[in-house]
């Protein structure tokens, strides 16, 4: 079985990391954040014209038809370049909830062409999620009512803006009533939809995690060739060697795990829920260790606001409780473990 990706993915991946690369240098993130609303539509359109926003969208609809595989591609290069985490929410994982409804069902007719073309902004909810990224600026909003899910524009929400320790974030709290008018799926459907909304939504923040410790450990391997102590670069010293062989360590180990998850959510997998948890879990990790050992490789002045490295420190502190915080995707593996009959390997189990 081949499990590489195709030349489209890798394509898709290198022609967006190449764009971001340019428009989404740090110091242009810093501006754009300053801002009042901490957003630039400008930037938006540009990714929207590179095809992201239109990646898992079916070709009938206007996009570009790939799957979840291809999405852990591109939520590292969103992590990498801390692009705010509401435009994976918007392409990806509201995407992913439209896509499952019936092929004439009104709400997947109007919204997902204009995802599509970049020109709707839309914020979406969990019940793990007590605020919601990009409440303030969405033109509708996708939020949970015990088994259902609902469909609302903004005039029909009350938002309370939250600050965040990440200065890319917009977060707010969101106040609303359901009715029958807002209802996009209720019951044993809108079960199944949250769950697959939090797995997509998991996945998508494990995804950004990893790219996020591939950048500080890039800015510390940067950082360590200039610094100098006693003549030489600090990087010659053998314990931060062994501070970022470590955190390299991490990340070559979460990839594999993430993308099995991904593979198990394209192709429907019984387990798909249990692998994005590990992989949720393995990204975590190596983001926190990323964050640590960078810190000590640059000292105090890892955490001062001209350095780009407490950027992308910040982003996974925030990231590390969205969709479910550790000790959520920890029970979820553990129940997994612990059940009656649950697998050790092929052919093999706890009640062997």
């Amino acid at each position: 079985m081949d499990f590489t990706f195709n030349d489209d993915q890798l394509a898709f991946r290198e022609a967006i990391s190449r764009f971001l690369m340019t428009e989404a240098a740090p110091e242009m993130l810093r501006e754009i954040w300053e801002t009042d609303a901490g957003r630039s539509p400008d930037l938006r359109n540009k990714i929207a014209a590179q095809g992201l926003t239109a990646l898992s969208i079916p070709e009938e609809d206007g996009g570009l038809g790939m799957d979840d595989v291809a999405w852990a591609l591109m939520t590292q290069e969103l992590g990498y370049y801390a692009i705010p985490d509401s435009l994976a929410d918007t392409a990806y994982v509201a995407v992913g909830l439209l896509r499952e409804l019936a092929p004439g069902h009104k709400a997947r007719v109007e919204l997902l062409p204009r995802i599509a073309e970049g020109s709707l902004r839309l914020a979406i909810g969990h019940a793990l999620n007590p605020l919601v990224s990009d409440a303030q600026l969405a033109e509708v909003l996708i939020l949970p009512h015990g088994d259902e899910i609902h469909l609302l524009p903004r005039a029909a929400v009350d938002v309370e803006a939250n600050p965040s320790i990440d200065a890319s974030r917009r977060l707010g709290r969101v106040t609303w009533h359901p009715s029958a008018a807002t209802l996009l799926a209720g019951g044993e459907q809108g079960r199944a939809l949250q769950a697959r909304l939090l797995d997509r939504g998991a996945l998508s923040v494990a995804g950004q995690l990893l790219g996020l410790a591939q950048r500080m450990l890039d800015l510390s391997v940067d950082y360590v060739a200039q610094r100098k102590q006693f003549g030489k670069p600090i990087g010659s010293f053998q314990a931060v060697k062994h501070h970022l062989a470590d955190v390299a360590r991490h990340i070559e180990q979460a990839k594999p795990v993430l993308y099995r998850a991904a593979h198990g959510l394209a192709r429907g997998d019984r387990s798909a829920s249990l692998w994005v948890s590990q992989a949720r879990l393995a990204c975590c990790e190596a983001s926190w260790i990323a964050a640590r050992k960078g810190i000590q490789v640059h000292g105090a002045m890892g955490y001062t606001w001209e350095v780009d490295l407490q950027m992308f420190m910040k982003r996974a502190w925030a990231l590390d409780a969205s969709w479910g915080d550790r000790g959520f995707h920890k029970s979820r593996v553990g129940d997994y473990l612990f059940a009656d009959g649950a697998r050790l390997g092929p052919g093999h189990t706890f009640e062997d």
